[in-house]
């Protein structure tokens, strides 16, 4: 399952095609019957019950009586000329926050796993065996103009982004029909049974205003929802966009007579009367702008910055807060992602050479202040990453596709090359070296070179952050060592995207957040049909028929303990085919902001710091560090 769009966009101090369905809404719903026997939810759970009850007050990480008010600026890289989300995958750069004047049928609960509860809906029935499911609209439910939301603003939404958002396309694929079965009342027909994630991941469909868009702007234009814009668009949420500088700062005020502003998944949240998104183009530059006050909430990303750059006065004068929230809710895989599209890297064996030479300990050294450990799964830091040899339930699934993947996984835990020092490193390269022979390859002239074209093997890493360059200039002094050619190049953010949308690339970053419930994500990650479709996340072009019969246990798991077991196997199988060089992780969210704040007593398990959703502006400390 996805992480929550909303709940991402809403407690993260941001830095930052499938055929035309046809005949939606006109075709007729032989399950109508059957739907109305089911009795109507308040709240989904993908395993288990639910923890909140019918008609609580409100959850129990917010405070109820936050205070009302306040401004906070928050930081974002790059740019943006976009604020259309249906585009926001194959054109423009869709501005930061945006997802604040949007809503989804459900909301996420910050402190369950694969837990949801009604927002724009406030009902929920589904068949028995997950082949359909039947959402009933709020009646309460507004649009920013006073117009009700209503089931036909669902079916064009649907109908919308799963015609133009390639990733959405992929996610929603198996839901087959929406129509309207009630005044207030949509279902949607999937594809098969037995697919219990699919009512959940319709519930996180963002509802789009149909009159909005096909009506005309001020200039009386007829709205285009398949290009970008920069009109502020129509919403249902808790904010709507006040002003902007087209690429440098968007401003968003909270709706005072927003419709949602009293149901129990809102109480305590959206306490902020202002939300302001800054945007720098240079990261040292954004920092620069936290010290001199420009912005209130820092989330690091640099260890370096992290053990070297907050000793100002703000700080010593305990104006400025440093705090690290433990990362409970996500797994991670970040790496040096190849471009397996390209014959050059589609041979595994020269790929695990490129992580041989690796010297992730010396990096970890010098450049990272020993803060970091090496990733060695697709799901770090959960339950769901594997270890040791496959064993029980996860063996009899890997049994099915034996044939079809490495025989080493089946008796060798799978582990990065080993670091510590330079004789390691000597050993590293040569056992490199080796693999790089197996793989066609011979050292002529001190130039690595294809045995039969005689082509000398030349890598380019793409980039779009300046602060991975120190990383790729120490791999790269590596890799020459060996003879290869590299070569790095750093492009803006529109330019990097284009690129990527067109897979013209050698290696760059990448990285896959996990929720600890993966389903149909993981398609779009590493499924076969998404490895051709520009926009989506499988950016290693994965056409791997095991990969694609895992991913399908995965999604189709009837229990958790099956959900595990399945993971664990298909990230076995990922990891033993070194599709990737993995990095490094942390499991802390590093933090620094303006003491201006408050915020519940205890924090919610899986959403990290939370904010600014369930935080709130603290009279008494802004006195203390004024602005």
């Amino acid at each position: 399952m996805k992480i929550s769009r909303r709940s991402l966009l809403q407690s993260t101090a941001a830095a930052v095609a499938a055929p035309a369905l046809g005949g939606i809404g006109a075709l007729s719903f032989g399950g109508v019957a059957v739907a109305q026997d089911k009795p109507w939810k308040h709240g989904l759970s993908l395993f288990g019950d639910v923890k909140y009850p019918a008609g609580f007050k409100n959850f129990d990480y917010v405070n109820p009586a936050a205070p009302q008010g306040g401004i906070v600026r928050l930081g974002a890289f790059g740019t943006f000329d976009n604020f259309n989300e249906v585009v926001a995958m194959v054109k423009g750069n869709l501005a930061g926050g945006i997802g604040l004047l949007s809503e989804s049928l459900m909301t996420q609960a910050f402190d369950e796993v694969s837990t949801e509860y009604g927002l724009l809906a406030d009902g929920v029935r589904y068949a028995d065996d997950y082949s359909w499911v039947t959402y009933r609209i709020n009646a309460k439910a507004r649009w920013h103009d006073g117009k009700p939301v209503t089931v036909d603003d669902v079916i064009f939404s649907f109908t919308t982004l799963k015609e133009n958002r390639p990733d959405l396309a992929a996610y929603y694929n198996h839901v087959v029909k929406a129509e309207k079965t009630g005044e207030r009342e949509i279902t949607f027909t999937f594809d098969a049974p037995g697919n219990r994630e699919l009512p959940h991941i319709v519930g996180q469909l963002t509802i789009l205003p149909k009159h909005w868009w096909e009506g005309t702007d001020k200039s009386g234009n007829k709205r285009d929802v398949t290009a970008t814009t920069l009109e502020p668009p129509l919403g249902s949420g808790p904010y709507r966009v006040k002003e902007f500088v087209p690429g440098r700062t968007i401003v968003f005020e909270k709706v005072a007579d927003y419709w949602g502003k009293d149901l129990n998944v809102s109480i305590g949240t959206n306490n902020f009367v202002q939300i302001r998104y800054e945007y720098f183009r240079d990261l040292t530059v954004s920092l620069e702008g936290f010290k001199g006050d420009q912005i209130d909430w820092r989330t690091e990303n640099s260890a370096k910055d992290w053990a070297t750059a907050y000793d100002f006065p703000a700080v010593r004068d305990k104006k400025v807060v440093r705090e690290e929230f433990p990362m409970t809710s996500v797994g991670v895989m970040q790496a040096f992602a190849f471009n397996i599209r390209r014959d050059k890297f589609k041979d595994a064996r020269l790929r695990r050479a490129f992580n041989f030479v690796f010297d992730f300990d010396e990096m970890n050294r010098q450049l990272f202040y020993g803060q970091y450990k090496r990733i060695d799964s697709y799901f770090y830091g959960t339950e769901l990453a594997c270890s040791g040899v496959p064993q029980g339930l996860e063996l009899d699934i890997l049994n099915d596709v034996r044939a079809e993947v490495p025989a080493e996984l089946f008796t060798q835990p799978y582990a990065n090359p080993p670091g510590g020092g330079p004789e390691v490193l000597r050993n590293n390269l040569r056992s490199a070296l080796m693999l790089m022979r197996e793989a066609g390859y011979e050292i002529k002239d001190t130039k690595l070179v294809h045995t039969k074209t005689g082509e000398r093997l030349k890598v380019e890493f793409l980039l779009q952050q300046p602060t991975f360059e120190r990383v790729v200039l120490a791999y790269k002094a590596s890799l020459e060592r060996l003879g290869i050619e590299v070569s790095l190049r750093t492009v803006d953010t529109s330019q990097y995207e284009n690129r990527l949308r067109q897979w013209d690339y050698d290696i760059i970053v990448s990285s896959w957040g996990q929720s600890l419930s993966p389903g149909n994500e993981q398609r779009e990650f590493w499924g076969s049909k998404a490895a051709d479709r520009p926009g989506s996340r499988n950016t290693i072009g994965i056409k791997n028929p095991a990969v694609d019969k895992l991913i399908e246990r995965v999604i189709y798991a009837k229990t958790r303990e099956e959900l595990v077991a399945a993971t664990h196997a298909l990230d076995r199988v990922l990891l033993w085919n070194n599709y990737v060089v993995p990095q490094w992780s942390y499991p802390f969210q590093r933090t620094a902001r303006w003491d201006r704040f408050g915020r519940p007593e205890t924090l919610p398990k899986y959403a990290a710091s939370a904010f600014p959703t369930i935080w709130w502006w603290d009279e008494a400390k802004a006195a203390k560090a004024k602005r």
